[in-house]
């Protein structure tokens, strides 16, 4: 870490990412998720935001909350904005100051934006050779789709995804979270934290490159296996999995759970519970493979057991057996069940127009150098001084600039 971030003084605590500064010039949810996630281990993250408009986002919805989209506040908690017209030559001047004092940059436009900006990975490679320049795209950098614009929904259907979700029979259904461009986030995280670590060994910096087609094929993992070992082209099975029975959904008396009868031993303990010697013994069901290839019939047979009793119920009978097993929440019980609460999964902040808002926490902790959810999402523009004033530029010059439009 070369350089400390604008204001050190809200770190708190040691966190692992701190003194390391991130130019963030993406919008929506793929870019800045991989963002967060370093914001949240204490990079600086300072997200540049066309003046007025800002980030797409910042108009999604509703809800809003006293005019703050929802959307927005989710995603960019820890950053600090800049309000920049990039679309100036001022502006992207101002843009090349803030590379060369940066880290790593992260963008997620369709490829040729940043190339015909000038602030391709070339281009500011040359004002600071160990940059880590993160591009995030539909379909990435290269081959015939580069020039494709791509969303969450377009990738799902063309990564095989929806082809596995549902039932059968069911019309196409995409996952129910938009994972193609979380886990395009998720990727482009990994890959910027193996290239700084690499550049703290030798003093290199890269491009780093990922996509939401990449990151949804990435997730087919069961699925692709399949198909490489045998050609067989996987369909969907609801709540069902390819290789463990059961290991899936049923009704209740009142409601519905979650069974994971992954291996034998549990399969075993499960016909115990459900007193079902027969179950255990016949010969559809004996081994593993017995099962996953007669889910079906395995599933007709459980399911008129599980309506004799309620989720609760049934829930306390397979805990005290040690099968695995759970309900199925929506978003309210999520947030009020306690593990999640002593989980820290939830977090409340103070925003200066929002007011009090909550938070999705810090998922991954860390024994030494935990991560910190530290302050809200910003307002647009709301660190355009602060931070140019950082880079070295003088109060004169920021009016000037100001009256140009390169900033707001």
């Amino acid at each position: 870490m070369n350089r400390e971030p604008g204001d050190a003084s809200r770190m708190t605590a040691r966190m692992p990412l701190e003194g390391v500064v991130v130019l963030d010039v993406s919008q929506v949810m793929a870019g800045p998720f991989c963002t967060l996630l370093l914001a949240d281990m204490g990079a600086d993250v300072i997200k540049t935001e066309r003046p007025q408009r800002g980030d797409d986002s910042r108009a999604m919805g509703p809800p809003f909350i006293h005019g703050e989209s929802a959307a927005f506040l989710a995603m960019n908690r820890n950053k600090r904005s800049v309000a920049l017209n990039l679309k100036s030559e001022e502006g992207r001047e101002v843009f090349r100051l803030l590379a060369r004092r940066s880290d790593i940059l992260v963008e997620n436009f369709r490829p040729g934006t940043m190339e015909s900006l000038d602030l391709h990975y070339e281009a500011i490679q040359k004002i600071n050779p160990t940059i880590i320049y993160c591009s995030i795209s539909g379909f990435g950098q290269t081959g015939p789709y580069r020039s494709r614009g791509g969303f969450d929904l377009v990738t799902q259907g063309m990564s095989g995804l929806i082809s596995v979700t549902g039932h059968p029979g069911s019309p196409p259904t995409k996952v129910g979270v938009p994972i193609s461009d979380l886990n395009a986030g998720i990727y482009a995280a990994y890959g910027v934290l193996a290239a700084y670590v690499h550049r703290l060994k030798t003093g290199e910096g890269q491009h780093v490159d990922t996509s939401l087609l990449e990151g949804a094929v990435a997730y087919t993992f069961w699925e692709s296996a399949i198909y490489f070992a045998t050609g067989e082209i996987p369909p969907p099975m609801g709540s069902g999995h390819r290789l463990n029975a059961p290991y899936q959904v049923f009704q209740s008396k009142d409601g519905a759970l979650s069974i994971g009868a992954a291996n034998q031993s549990t399969w075993e303990k499960l016909c115990g519970v459900l007193g079902g010697q027969d179950l255990a013994k016949d010969p559809r069901f004996l081994t593993n493979a017995d099962r996953v290839r007669n889910y079906q019939e395995l599933a007709a047979s459980l399911q008129p057991i599980f309506l004799q009793r309620t989720t609760a119920e049934w829930l306390t009978l397979l805990e005290t057996a040690g099968v695995p097993a759970g309900p199925i929440y929506n978003v309210a019980q999520v947030y009020g069940d306690p593990h999640v609460q002593a989980r820290n999964m939830v977090v409340d902040l103070e925003h200066p127009v929002a007011g009090k808002i909550k938070n999705i926490g810090v998922p991954v902790k860390l024994s030494l150098t935990p991560g910190q959810i530290r302050q809200p999402a910003p307002l647009l523009g709301q660190h355009t001084d602060e931070v140019l004033l950082w880079i070295g530029l003088e109060t004169a010059e920021l009016v000037r600039l100001r009256e140009a439009g390169a900033i707001a």
